[in-house]
């Protein structure tokens, strides 16, 4: 999910650079709401672990 992240900033990046505001603008934000979903999962990936344990 980080290599998606990391991809698709790096595609917003040459799309603003190339002159494409508005598509470089919505593929930012598709990034921003995945690596939210990330952060997400992955808190709750450790939550569970440590319940588990307990």
């Amino acid at each position: 999910m980080i290599r998606l992240i990391v991809t698709l900033l790096i595609l917003a990046l040459v799309s603003a650079v190339l002159g494409f505001g508005g598509m470089a603008a919505g593929i930012a934000g598709i990034a921003k709401v995945l690596f939210y979903v990330f952060i997400v999962v992955f808190v709750g990936a450790i939550l569970m672990k440590f319940l588990r344990k307990v």
